[in-house]
């Protein structure tokens, strides 16, 4: 797994700094434009709220780009809060390929 060194910006500062402030639109405006509540997209702008896959879809319209980019910029920012907040999950044991193999071999039952 690649270490990121430094947080990545939340997709919320991007929007902000990188389209709403260049572009004079206000959240409220943007808001309307998103067909979403103002408090909906503040939450966002002030990194309280995280983009959904509906958001990006809404996003990627009026800026014309991917709804992809927008889930990535947060799953980028999620995985490093999840990875620096808490250290737990360097406690879960790899599972042997060893292992792995035995098992998918020996039960060829689905799981359902």
């Amino acid at each position: 797994m690649r270490k990121m060194i430094r947080q990545p910006t939340h997709p919320g500062k991007i929007v902000k700094e990188d389209y709403l402030a260049p572009l004079s639109i206000t959240i409220k405006d943007m808001a309307e434009l998103l067909g979403v509540s103002r408090k909906t997209l503040s939450k966002i702008i002030n990194e309280r709220g995280a983009i959904t896959p509906d958001m990006a879809l809404r996003l990627s319209r009026a800026f014309d780009t991917t709804p992809d980019f927008w889930l990535n910029l947060q799953k980028n920012y999620d995985l490093w809060q999840a990875e620096t907040a808490s250290k737990e999950w360097q406690k879960v044991k790899p599972i042997s390929p060893h292992m792995l193999h035995a098992n998918s071999t020996l039960n060829s039952e689905p799981i359902v």
